[in-house]
């Protein structure tokens, strides 16, 4: 299968302004390519990169060298050289992306903030609200949460929240970041069903996992990130 998603001679320095301007490169000369159907787990010790890689992919971070080449209605797109309006565009069409984190308006419901990309995209209203009560259940976050805004949610609640929004479309390629850090057991395994449901249905997913089990049952494979360390580089 050809590939979806190829990257190749990516690097990453940060400018840390208030230290005099010192530059600190944490990825020189990344390479890989993801395929529909498979997941890829991004491997390495803590600080190695590993979420740097995915926020240059999904366009949070701007990119210093190289090419992330995505399919885009039909095309291979520069995601590292697109405008900001296509940068919104590829992300409202092609790529989702799962955070560590809950970032979302106050005051607005757990059940709209999952339904809100469906909308976003067309859904009906009604059928975008019954897609997410369906994951919401799924993901066991009582149905009384669902009216209330996640602000005062626990950790545990708040990702569960993330995870429905971020599966809840059908985009190609899907990164995740660390989706089951602060779930249960039970709630990690329905995680897991949720990412070989989006494997059969074709989507390319690249992920982080810092949970072995969570790893090694999702993985087609690992890349290596600190094959891609500046030190190893210049060595």
């Amino acid at each position: 299968m050809a590939p979806v998603l190829i990257v190749y001679g990516l690097a990453k320095t940060f400018t840390m302004h208030l230290r005099g301007g010192i530059e600190l490169p944490v990825i020189v000369d990344a390479a890989f390519a993801l395929e529909g159907g498979k997941c890829a787990v991004l491997g390495g010790p803590s600080g190695a990169g590993k979420s740097s890689i995915l926020k240059m992919l999904y366009g949070n971070y701007a990119v210093n060298e190289g090419r992330i080449e995505i399919l885009h209605r039909g095309e291979m797109v520069d995601l590292a050289s697109a405008a900001p309006r296509r940068v919104l565009e590829i992300r409202r069409e092609t790529i989702g992306y799962v955070s560590q984190f809950l970032r979302v308006v106050p005051r607005v419901s757990a059940l709209d903030i999952v339904a809100e990309p469906l909308v976003e995209r067309g859904t009906n209203r009604n059928a975008a609200a019954d897609k997410a009560r369906e994951l919401l259940s799924r993901l066991n976050l009582p149905e009384r949460l669902w009216a209330l805004p996640p602000a005062t949610f626990s950790g545990g609640e708040q990702q569960r929240v993330n995870i429905a929004r971020g599966f809840i479309t059908s985009h190609p390629v899907l990164l995740l970041d660390e989706p089951t850090a602060s779930l249960d057991a039970t709630n990690r395994a329905v995680v897991v069903e949720m990412i070989e449901e989006k494997k059969r249905a074709g989507v390319a997913l690249l992920g982080i996992f810092h949970d072995a089990d969570v790893r090694n049952a999702v993985a087609d494979i690992v890349i290596d990130v600190t094959g891609f360390a500046p030190d190893r580089k210049a060595a």
